[in-house]
């Protein structure tokens, strides 16, 4: 949209909240509040945008990056003096400005669009957002004119008996002419129960002059702001059913949506089964004909297609095509499986690399290692990467064999094509197609159990 920028008021404390953090930083579908809004605004073709902050600036400023510009309110004085603060910010360019709370996670591009299109095309001086709620208790209330305009908006604490029974709310979203914004915001004074500034007495001061205001009805879905951890347990259940909903329109089967978890702008494949108590978060993308779950957590993961993981945790690495993880397996950060390659039953997998075809069926810990392809790792191997003070690095080439319960002790290398003998102590590199073996000798000592137990029974006498 041309000429129009956007103030996202982000500088609320959020006291309902209970909470160091501010409010516009707590997630729902794997993002802060704030960033879905500024995602609704991008989405709607807005381009220049100022993040009013205040509470926890350091913090929201942090958490959202440079690419925004920022007016700080460092007195919580109200709606009207955040706008105030934030108009130097924007460019001479911009003949519209776009005012949205940054607590509202549900508002969908589509309706911050239509609200700005409404005030062009009717030739309003400000367009409200407004949403009809059959308890509206908290919200400004909208009081129209005899010609269904918007003549003002009523605080809550500021309403009589009367306009408190009115249905219609402010959501706290707006679209202004920049001129019919300046010449009001000055205007404002701040003779109200709260003593602060509202921003909402701008509509009032519009109409005194007889400008014309218009109001848009929004879903009632998207209006509400988020106060309480209620109200954020809320959105994130509506904005995990629509994730859910726009998976399976793309292809892919969800046997319980209310049950799977699904962050915003995850990536599934066609074809693919999610089974319940599955979380797909981050910038997880998920190949086709994948089956993921039940049980199942990927945080930022990227699957190729046929992938099985099931009852398993995955984060951050990268799984190659055809692979079976789990039950029951923890895949930590900084690991890449190549194609067709098993991770079985409570394996641990750490910064490591697996090549085509290997497995490691069950019962293993397996850190800072690079494993070549076609490799046999035997039930209870581990590499024991930590010497108490730095982490070491062991290499496995290609068609090694290991047998069971076999420590390799790092730094150690185990060459192409050898083989480790079940319940060996590796301490030194192996050679290539070299059996290595390290055991103790086995002692036998006849009739030991029988006299130990018989020692057992005079010691009880």
């Amino acid at each position: 949209m041309q000429g129009v920028g956007a103030v996202i008021l982000a500088a609320g404390q959020g006291k309902r909240m209970r909470s160091e953090t501010p409010k516009v930083l707590h997630c729902a579908a794997g993002r802060p509040l704030v960033r879905h809004v500024l995602d609704a605004v991008e989405e709607a073709g807005i381009t220049e945008v100022v993040v009013v902050i205040g509470q926890g600036a350091d913090m929201v400023r942090e958490a959202l990056g440079p690419q925004y510009n920022y007016a700080l309110q460092e007195k919580q004085l109200g709606t009207g003096d955040a706008v105030l603060k934030a108009l130097p910010h924007l460019s001479a360019e911009c003949k519209e400005v776009l005012v949205v709370c940054g607590d509202t996670p549900l508002l969908r591009s589509e309706t911050l669009a239509k609200l700005v299109r409404s005030r062009q095309e009717t030739g309003a001086a400000a367009a409200v957002l407004t949403g009809i709620f059959e308890d509206p208790q908290g919200y400004g209330r909208i009081i129209r004119t005899a010609d269904d305009m918007v003549e003002a908006i009523v605080e809550e604490s500021d309403a009589t008996v009367e306009q408190k029974r009115i249905q219609e709310i402010n959501t706290g979203s707006y679209a202004f002419t920049k001129e019919a914004l300046e010449t009001t915001i000055h205007r404002l004074q701040p003779d109200n129960k709260q003593g602060e500034y509202y921003l909402t007495d701008c509509i009032h001061l519009l109409r005194e002059a007889d400008q014309p205001v218009t109001a848009v009805i929004a879903p009632t879905i998207e209006t509400a702001g988020i106060n309480t951890r209620r109200q954020l347990a809320d959105a994130e259940r509506i904005l995990r059913e629509w994730e859910c909903e726009r998976l399976m329109s793309e292809g892919v089967t969800i046997y319980d949506p209310s049950t799977t978890y699904v962050d915003k702008g995850v990536q599934v494949g066609q074809d693919t089964i999610i089974y319940p108590f599955t979380f797909l978060e981050g910038k997880t993308i998920i190949g086709r004909r994948c089956v993921i779950g039940p049980g199942t957590r990927l945080y930022s993961v990227l699957l190729g297609d046929g992938v099985s993981v099931q009852y398993s945790v995955v984060a951050a690495s990268t799984v190659g095509n055809e692979c079976q993880i789990g039950p029951y397996s923890h895949i930590r950060p900084g690991n890449v499986l190549a194609d067709q390659v098993k991770i079985g039953g409570f394996v641990e997998l750490k910064a490591s690399s697996v090549g085509e075809g290997s497995k490691i069926p069950h019962l293993s810990y397996i850190g800072d290692t690079v494993i070549g392809t076609d490799v046999n790792i035997g039930a209870g191997t581990i590499t024991c990467n930590y010497d108490g003070a730095h982490k070491h690095k062991t290499f496995i080439e290609d068609g090694v064999f290991i047998g069971s319960n076999t420590n390799l002790v790092a730094p150690v290398s185990v060459g192409k094509d050898a083989v480790i003998g079940a319940g060996s102590t590796i301490t030194r590199d192996v050679p290539a197609a070299c059996l290595a073996v390290e055991r103790a000798k086995q002692v036998m000592i006849p009739d030991w159990g029988q006299k130990k137990r018989k020692k057992g029974e005079h010691e009880e006498e």
